[in-house]
């Protein structure tokens, strides 16, 4: 039986295997990458322009000219971070270069672990299995050329493409499988590095330590969940009485959806807020472990302690 992807501890367990990485990268971005060193909750210090964040896997080459990050999310929360990290991963390579011209290449691969809602500038959800962003340019006639190189790769197993390659089918039947189908999963193991992977996340290899770790990860899982239930709940009441008022200029129905689509999101924070007060009145976690599980600054965590005299 495989322990499930979706999983902080048993994720990082598959994709911090040196193997495992190496063939991930090479099915997923088509590079052989040589692995020197895999670190995880990656931050760069100094802080660059004040934005702190962490990568959940980190690694260079041994030839230090490509980086690759995985980073992985199972709930829906600010999409739009994730071209920030990509994009600040590309200027931190700057501190130690004296030209802008740098050897290496950044690529980030995101694995989304839940059917995800992301809403493209149209205002349609977007439902696909793989989707590449390149930073290359294109002249007139389309033609890509060639400078930059970086990529940012995100990948959702949820939305199955019948036009997904198969190395990259291998490695989202295997993510789907250990959460839809743990017990009988239905993966290529002919594949060394998904047969590598499987071994790692096989319940009866993880270490006692391992176990508990996943149990309190699938326990904070379970109450953020409920968190985000009574979010959208309580946000649908106040949305309605929104759009009641926006429905006055724009017609009840327009308004009231509206209303809706903004009460969630009121919905969402105040459910946030509650979270981060439980959190420290626990006061098993310090401020900036906090602030990266609500994925919000320390100042609004240290805001919220101020005003709740925690």
């Amino acid at each position: 039986m495989l322990a499930n992807l979706d999983n902080e501890v048993i994720f990082k367990k598959a994709f911090t295997d040196k193997l495992v990485f190496a063939e991930f990268v090479r099915d997923i971005i088509g590079i052989d990458f040589e692995v020197d060193k895999i670190e995880t909750e990656k931050r760069f210090s100094p802080k660059l322009a004040h934005v702190d964040f962490r990568l959940d896997i980190f690694a260079e080459s041994a030839d230090h000219r490509v980086i690759v990050e995985i980073q992985r999310i199972e709930y829906d929360h600010n999409f739009d971070r994730f071209l920030h990290y990509f994009l600040m991963s590309i200027a931190e390579l700057q501190r130690s270069s004296d030209i802008y011209i740098t050897a290496k290449t950044v690529y980030t691969i995101i694995v989304l672990t839940a059917p995800y809602r992301v809403i493209d500038k149209m205002g349609n959800a977007v439902k696909n299995e793989v989707l590449i962003s390149e930073l290359n340019p294109k002249n007139l006639k389309g033609d890509i050329i060639q400078i930059f190189g970086h990529k940012l790769v995100f990948l959702n197993s949820y939305y199955k493409d019948g036009e997904t390659p198969p190395e990259i089918r291998d490695w989202m039947n295997l993510i789907s499988e250990s959460i839809k189908n743990p017990e009988n999963p239905n993966i290529n193991l002919q594949k060394s590095g998904i047969n590598r992977a499987s071994k790692l996340i096989d319940v009866d290899n993880l270490t006692p330590d391992e176990r508990e770790l996943r149990k309190l990860a699938e326990t904070a899982k379970v109450a953020k969940k409920l968190y985000e239930d009574d979010a959208e709940a309580k946000g649908e009441k106040i949305g309605i009485e929104k759009g009641k008022v926006i429905g006055k200029e724009e017609g009840e129905v327009i308004g009231i959806e509206k209303g809706k689509v903004l009460g969630i999101e009121e919905g969402k924070l105040e459910a946030k807020t509650q979270g981060i007060i439980k959190a420290l009145q626990r006061n098993k976690l310090t401020i900036q472990e906090i602030a990266e599980d609500f994925e919000v600054s320390t100042d609004y965590v240290l805001k919220i302690k101020q005003e709740n005299n925690l």
